[in-house]
């Protein structure tokens, strides 16, 4: 389960993703850092969440981790027993270096030596209290020969396995050089609970290299997943095939991915291997004045299938519930005046 990992993602780990990057060889992913209090205090997050997990359930088959952020035992475990009838496992963030975890002191704020007693307090209270395993996601501490020892107090106190992002906080440069993955091996080297890397993959072969460099039991990858989601499927998809694909789960799993999730994911998508092209310049504002799931589709299907020097494509026979005659009319008026487009 813990091989290939779907790296827990602000705002891009919803469910249509998750399950597109299932499609394509993630053997685990996570959903986005879920805030306790939010949790506990406001419905509409809740509600959001819970059909985030549950429209298309947990299972052996398509296993997903809820990951969790805070520093107050009482809070994390309450919030924690909401969602642990939807997940395989929950993960504590230990690794967050955005300014929002500095100034709630959470993420990796937590990671210097005098908050490790109640790091120890808050793991300690969710083993004890979840039904499901514990986990968490850490970066490497500012000392970094201590990381180590922190992480064999972690699983003295009851995580069920560790995941490394092989670099020091950075709050202005989240991947501030290359990750150190030699600290993954000493994590290997010194704990008998599963180890995960987590930095350094761009290709497919980054993977192997990895695994071989770290001896790590797993692989957790973020940001490359966006702009490809099936690197762990060792291809590249054509960008408007695969933001298509992602948008026909999106209709599948209604209210799961707001419209800015959505428009941000096709965006990864075309910018991964289209950025250079003259034309990206006018997709992104097109992107930005969609307002509908279905503006989105017919940019892909017309204007950047045309600025690609393709022929637009009419909308497919599956897709009917969503379009109508019109829609398909104003397909085949673009698709002839393909040579006459004065943008």
């Amino acid at each position: 389960m813990l091989s290939r990992i779907a790296a827990p993602m602000v705002q891009q780990s919803d469910l249509p993703f998750r399950t597109l990057v299932q499609r394509y060889g993630a053997s685990l992913v996570y959903t986005q850092m879920l805030k306790p209090d939010a949790l506990l205090n406001d419905q509409d997050y809740l509600e959001f969440h819970l059909r985030d997990l549950t429209m298309n359930p947990a299972s052996p088959e398509r296993p997903v981790v809820v990951q969790l952020c805070g520093n107050d035992p009482e809070t994390i475990v309450r919030a924690g027993r909401k969602i642990q009838s939807y997940c395989d496992g929950i993960d504590l963030n230990l690794g967050c270096p955005q300014q929002v975890a500095f100034d709630g002191h959470f993420g990796a704020y937590l990671l210097g030596q005098k908050d490790w007693p109640l790091v120890e307090q808050i793991v300690s209270a969710m083993s004890e209290s979840f039904t499901v395993p514990v986990a968490a996601k850490l970066r490497i501490c500012q000392a970094a020969p201590k990381t180590p020892d922190l992480a064999q107090r972690l699983e003295a106190c009851g995580v069920s396995w560790l995941t490394l992002h092989a670099r020091t906080v950075s709050p202005r440069k989240r991947r501030h050089g290359a990750a150190d993955l030699s600290q993954v091996k000493k994590l290997k080297d010194n704990l008998s609970v599963p180890v995960v890397s987590n930095g350094n993959v761009r290709v497919w072969n980054d993977l192997e290299e990895n695994l071989k460099a770290t001896g790590a039991d797993g692989l957790m990858v973020a940001e490359t997943l966006l702009g490809n989601p099936c690197l762990f499927a060792n291809m590249v998809p054509d960008p408007v095939d695969i933001s298509l694909e992602y948008l026909g789960i999106c209709r599948e799993y209604p209210g799961t991915a707001t419209l800015s999730m959505i428009t941000t994911h096709v965006r990864h998508f075309i910018d991964f291997q289209c950025h250079r092209r003259p034309w990206y310049r006018k997709f992104r504002p097109a992107l930005s004045a969609c307002k509908t799931l279905d503006d989105v589709d017919r940019l892909l299907r017309v204007k950047v299938e045309r600025w690609r020097g393709r022929a637009p494509r009419l909308v497919d026979d599956e897709d009917e519930d969503h379009s109508d005659g019109e829609k398909d009319a104003e397909l085949v008026e673009d698709f002839g005046s393909l040579f006459f487009d004065p943008e």
